[in-house]
């Protein structure tokens, strides 16, 4: 290995941070562990990965050997909040797919003997309140609901590893601007057919980040001697009526044609709660770190990746 190269363990690795974070890596000339449910969907999407290992959230103790002597591990796994209506089933493997998943993970790297020096876990924006009048950054409270429960449990399993002497950084990512996949990716089609418009009352904020900041976010984690929580969003948020005119304006489409909140409750019951509620959240501690955002204006943010 050359000298400033590192051993990276990706888990996750082919979901939509995912993989931009791993074709930064492997671009730069890190050897990039992949770890994925799928070795064959994996060995695909990155034919230049050091290695490939199925993931499964389930099973505990055997991870250490693909652990040991990696630099960093960057734990993404999780299923999908949106694959599905929260019933039962969906909400525990929502739950148990982070902790759990966190928690073997963790038991994997204190039990390693070359241990990584660093742990970047990924987090979520709705750890907080998600009242509409409230600004929030790193400091504040944890809220209420299924989603701050969730978050709150998978960061105290990644917590978990500071008795291991591991540094650890938890980045509560918001909304991940892709047009691939994501909220953006589901909000192209009724706007490139004339009837696209905001989500609810209009008034809820929209914690935004462009892919590249988000993906550039957690190898920076990586990088640099930080600890703790980062916010994982813009730091210029935007509020539901403004993104639906920005993105209008971006596609040269109106933006005409609200989504009322029963609709959204109708069809996606109580997960309609990400979408019609939302505070403004602040990347405060991510800036006093000292990262640059590549893209800080929504208007530029879109071009860019609706041009590209």
């Amino acid at each position: 290995m050359e000298k400033n190269m590192k051993k990276i363990i990706v888990t996750g690795a082919t979901g939509l941070i995912g993989q931009s974070i791993v074709n930064k890596l492997i671009n730069r000339g890190d050897e990039v562990v992949v770890f994925s449910r799928s070795k064959e969907k994996a060995k695909k999407i990155f034919p230049d990965a050091f290695e490939y290992v199925t993931w499964n959230y389930d099973l505990h103790g055997g991870w250490e050997k693909y652990l040991e002597g990696a630099d960093a591990v960057i734990h993404l796994a999780g299923e999908n909040v949106m694959g599905g209506r929260w019933n039962k089933s969906h909400k525990k493997k929502v739950l148990e797919s982070r902790t759990a998943g966190t928690k073997n993970i963790v038991d994997a790297i204190c039990n390693a003997t070359q241990k990584p020096s660093v742990f970047v876990c990924a987090s979520a924006v709705g750890y907080y309140n998600n009242a509409i009048d409230l600004e929030v950054d790193e400091d504040s409270s944890v809220g209420e609901g299924f989603l701050s429960e969730v978050v709150q449990k998978w960061e105290e399993e990644s917590a978990k590893i500071d008795r291991c002497n591991v540094r650890r950084v938890n980045i509560r990512t918001g909304i991940v601007l892709d047009k691939n996949d994501g909220a953006l990716a589901k909000m192209l089609t009724p706007f490139k057919f004339f009837i696209g418009g905001p989500l609810g009352s209009g008034n809820q904020w929209m914690p935004w980040i462009h892919i590249e900041d988000i993906s550039d976010l957690f190898i920076f984690a990586v990088d640099n001697d930080i600890n703790g929580i980062l916010n994982g969003v813009s730091p210029n948020p935007v509020k539901m009526n403004d993104f639906a005119k920005i993105l209008g304006r971006t596609l040269n489409r109106p933006s005409l044609f609200r989504v009322p909140e029963f609709i959204l409750k109708f069809v996606l019951g109580e997960a309609s709660e990400t979408v019609i509620k939302g505070s403004k959240i602040i990347p405060k501690r991510t800036m006093e770190e000292g990262f640059n955002f590549s893209y800080t204006d929504l208007q530029q943010a879109l071009e860019n990746i609706l041009t590209d």
